[in-house]
């Protein structure tokens, strides 16, 4: 084993734990540090022996004061951050004993599955071809569970950059030594740091906590994954192939105004501001440090006759650089890039160039530039030069250009429909638009849409929320003039039901004079789910709408969700209706001649369609991934991928591996026994009872409600300073109209985590009566797409702690004689789930084939147990009316804690 892998998991946790002590040791004193490792003691004894320490908890922790509680909160808050961070590192390792070890290219990576395609029977140029077009698109969405702060964030980069140090120098004893007072000192500083904001996040919050991801590794991961890709693509299949537009980054940050109504107009264009102020400045400086890295002289190289040029139009005089025509050139080039930034963004975020020129009109410009100067260096044998230093920050530009991320924009279909409203009484055409058919509501618009006068007009007073949304429209059109189409190129329909609602949006674009965009329903509900193929079918038969796509490629998006879809007919039916609907609407595509694009709106947790995405995307209908594919990456997980370059690289190289594959795969290849007819019927008994389960609980239970509202912290999360959303839609108590995280949220905390499995168990017993388990086994072997179901579920239930759950149940429930029968229920439908699993997969492990996570669950839920009670007792202390500024802030720090030890608990 390679030195710097010789330290486990358990190990750095160990040490990390034993440094933490110290410091609670010293800074509260030894009564603390005892308590809290009484309380630890406990937890690790009761799980080490399968036997419950939750009532042993109980005793220790039950009327403890308050000031003592904190310090026990944090002190496992804290630990279960520190075990996280070990974990990562030891991924890290990992990935580096790989490469150590001469194996060959990781397996799920990109470089692995070209390599391996190449050899599988398919056209080498046929996979040369779609990687030359192929496009990622991880979308960074503001729907925050994350609750670190930024400066919690900082510190673990620190603490992780020093337990790899120690790794690499486990040799040298004073090496080690001087890493562990470091280690400590940074412990501390988390010791003495509040986890908790004073505030709420504002939008401008999330906005700049998420451009610390671009910096800490985007900038640097991006361009190096596709020039891996590039070269390995180069040497197997095609001299040609070019990856540079391989991976492109998304956000909704500043421009998701659904239900948020602190994103209005000035919001967009502080987001469109800083992404390009960041972009300017990560250019700024890479252009910088090239005009001091390229020191070639022309008394000893000689440069093209192109390269000379660049460098006389740079009226760079120094007489020092006289003989260094590279240093003049990108002097220039900087020059050039100042003036462009001090033009779009009325700043420059780096030095002062040496001179004023002209701004380039638009980024291909400074591209060609750069390209002179790689040109240039490959001419006289300095292509390893070229390569390391030009290519990196041409690909920076190719790829983030003047605008860092594509900004969507979206924005419910009601609200959309009531401005569309209000235009067309204002301007005279229909007074009773809400009123009209379908049919009748398609002939208005589209009337309105080819007419050549504009409809909204500047001196007419509209309501407040039109006139927001005019001026968003508005602040669009002005940012696609200053940085070009790909600042803003997607408007998202939030609860699209119809083509009319495609068709409102498409009629305010063009009030605004917007035209090179896609328009792109998001289907979300059930029902919407099952009718997302007619309405794709409906826009696609309107010639009007069909020149429109026509004039973007032939490209029609669709975004389907999977937060909204579950909570609705929960985990199942959910997962079932996205896939028939994914299959169905690229069928439509097909028979309109249609390019399909699908946008994945996921979440952390499985509930909300998250867990592995290659084997989420590689579980998609055959023919539904042509080449190209979106995703939300959104609360904690967008921290946990994009951090540390490592996971960055990653995580995004497993995107494009599985994009990859999934692409090549024939439209409708029949790999999937779920596509076929028998498969189709069995998974759709399954998923119908699976539904009916779900909502005669969720929904048709009229004290259900109630339940959840009593035995989870969901009334107490919106005091949780993390998003700027609010967590209901409306002011109701409905669980129709809470948002879908802090649904998956509160179910977490309490361990249930009923929106990833409930109904499924007992759906699956069900219909074994008439089909026979046979049939669903060989459902489950013959459909990717089942697998993939079970095995997210089966991480779920690996998660689940009915235990726990009793302790929430019996010490909140405000009915506990209904609240019995419903975990009684609960728990027959956990059973059968488990019994289900392990018939599945021939085991009685949940995570046989994840021994990784297996090894996570061990080091880290312990330290839980105790936290769970904590929360039980400030819960307990609130309710009944003991409103404490202290008490308030030590269940806030449970949610936290407890959702830092889940990882991915929203």
């Amino acid at each position: 084993m390679a030195a710097h892998d010789a330290s486990t998991t358990s190990d750095d946790i160990r040490l990390l734990g034993r440094l933490l002590g110290d410091v609670v040791r010293e800074q509260a004193g030894d009564d603390t540090f005892n308590l809290v490792e009484s309380v630890r003691r406990l937890a690790v004894d009761g799980r080490r022996t399968d036997a419950s320490s939750i009532e042993d908890l109980t005793t220790e922790l039950q009327s403890i004061d308050i000031d003592d509680a904190l310090h026990v909160i944090r002190a496992f808050g804290w630990l279960a951050l520190l075990a996280n961070t070990a974990e990562d590192v030891h991924a890290e390792r990992r990935r580096r004993s790989h490469l150590d070890a001469g194996d060959g290219h990781r397996p799920g990576s990109t470089a692995s599955a070209i390599e391996r395609l190449a050899t599988s029977g398919i056209p080498r140029q046929e996979i040369a071809s779609v990687l030359n077009t192929l496009s990622v698109t991880p979308v960074l969405t503001a729907h925050p569970t994350e609750v670190r702060r930024q400066t919690v964030l900082d510190v673990v980069d620190r603490i992780a950059d020093l337990l790899d140090r120690r790794s690499f120098r486990a040799e040298s004893p004073s090496v080690v030594a001087q890493v562990d007072d470091t280690l400590r000192l940074e412990i501390l500083t988390l010791w003495q740091t509040a986890v908790l904001r004073l505030s709420k996040l504002r939008v401008r919050d999330e906005i700049n906590e998420t451009l610390r991801h671009y910096r800490s590794s985007l900038f640097e991961v991006i361009p190096a994954l596709q020039a891996e890709v590039t070269s390995v693509a180069r040497a197997t299949l095609d001299p040609s192939v070019d990856s540079l537009h391989l991976v492109s980054m998304g956000s909704w940050i500043g421009g998701d105004r659904d239900g948020n109504p602190f994103v209005t107009a000035d919001v967009l264009r502080l987001a469109v501001q800083a992404n390009a102020s960041e972009a300017f400045a990560h250019h700024l400086a890479a252009v910088w440090q090239l005009s001091r890295d390229l020191s070639m002289s022309a008394r000893l190289v000689q440069p093209t006759n192109e390269l000379i040029a660049l460098a006389e139009r740079s009226q760079d005089d120094s007489i020092f650089r006289a003989d260094e025509p590279y240093r003049r050139a990108v002097k220039g080039i900087y020059a050039r890039l100042a003036a462009t930034s001090q033009l779009l963004i009325d700043d420059i975020p780096g030095n002062a160039p040496h001179t004023e020129l002209p701004a380039y009109q638009q980024v291909g410009e400074c591209i060609a530039d750069l390209t002179v100067v790689s040109e240039s260096l490959r001419s006289h044998g300095a292509n390893q030069i070229a390569d390391a230093k030009v290519e990196p920050v041409l690909a920076a530009l190719t790829t983030f250009g003047w605008h860092l991320c594509s900004l969507d924009l979206r924005q419910n279909s009601a609200v959309n429909e009531r401005v569309v409203d209000e235009l067309l009484r204002a301007s005279g055409i229909c007074n009773d638009y809400l009123d009209r058919s379908e049919a009748e509501r398609v002939e208005l618009l589209l009337s309105a849409i080819e007419s050549p006068e504009a409809l909204h007009d500047v001196q007419h007073g509209y309501s407040d929320e039109a006139a927001g949304e005019f001026e968003v429209y508005f602040a669009t059109a002005d940012a696609v003039r200053r940085f070009g189409a790909s600042v803003i190129r997607h408007l998202i329909i939030s609860m699209a039901k119809s083509a009319s609602d495609v068709l409102e949006v498409l009629l305010l674009a063009r009030e605004a004079g917007i035209g090179d965009v896609d328009i792109v329903p998001l289907f979300e509900t059930i029902d919407d789910l099952q009718n997302a193929p007619r309405i794709v079918d409906d826009l696609a038969s309107i010639p009007w709408y069909r020149h429109h796509l026509g004039q973007r490629g032939g490209v029609q998006e669709v975004m389907v969700g999977y937060s909204d879809s579950n909570k609705d007919g929960g985990y199942l039916r959910s997962q079932w209706s996205l896939f028939t609907a994914q299959h169905e609407i690229a069928e439509v595509a097909d028979r309109h001649g249609l390019a399909l694009r699908l946008f994945h709106g996921r979440g952390g947790t499985v509930g909300r369609g998250g867990g592995p995405a290659h084997d989420a995307i590689l579980a998609q209908p055959p023919g539904s991934v042509r080449g190209a594919i979106r995703i939300t990456e959104q609360g904690e997980m967008v921290a946990a991928k994009y951090s540390r370059p490592v996971t960055a690289y990653r995580n995004l190289d497993t995107l494009v591996a599985a994009t990859l594959i999934s692409s090549l795969r024939d439209a409708h290849d029949g790999n999937d026994v779920a596509e076929t007819p028998h498969g189709r019927a069995v998974i759709d008994a399954v998923a119908a009872s699976a539904m009916s389960n779900y909502r005669s609980l969720v929904y048709d239970d009229p004290k259900f409600t109630s339940f959840f509202r009593s035995v989870t912290p969901v009334g107490e999360i919106s005091s949780l300073n993390v998003g700027s959303r609010p967590a209901s839609r409306t002011a109701s108590n409905r669980i129709e109209d809470l948002r879908a995280i802090p649904w998956v949220f509160a179910w977490s905390q309490c361990r249930l985590s009923i929106p990833g499995w409930f109904g499924v168990g007992s759906a699956l017993t069900e219909v074994s009566t008439d089909v026979g388990v046979d049939a669903i086994t060989a459902v489950y072997e013959e459909s990717p797409f089942f697998r993939s179901v079970v095995s997210n579920m089966a991480m779920v239930l690996a998660k689940v702690d009915m235990e726990i759950a009793d302790h929430y149940v019996t010490n909140l429930a405000a009915d506990i004689e209904h609240a019995r029968d419903v975990m009684a229920r609960l728990r027959d439908d956990h059973r059968d789930a488990l019994r289900w699993v392990s018939v599945f997969t021939g085991s009685e492990d949940l995570l046989g084939d994840n021994p990784v996570l297996t090894r996570s669950i061990e080091n880290r839920f312990p330290y839980l147990d105790p936290l769970h009670v904590l929360q039980v007792e400030m819960l307990q202390r609130l309710r009944a009316g003991n409103d404490d500024e202290l008490v308030r802030r030590g269940l806030q720090l449970t949610l936290n804690a407890i959702a830092t030890g889940l990882r991915n608990s929203g």
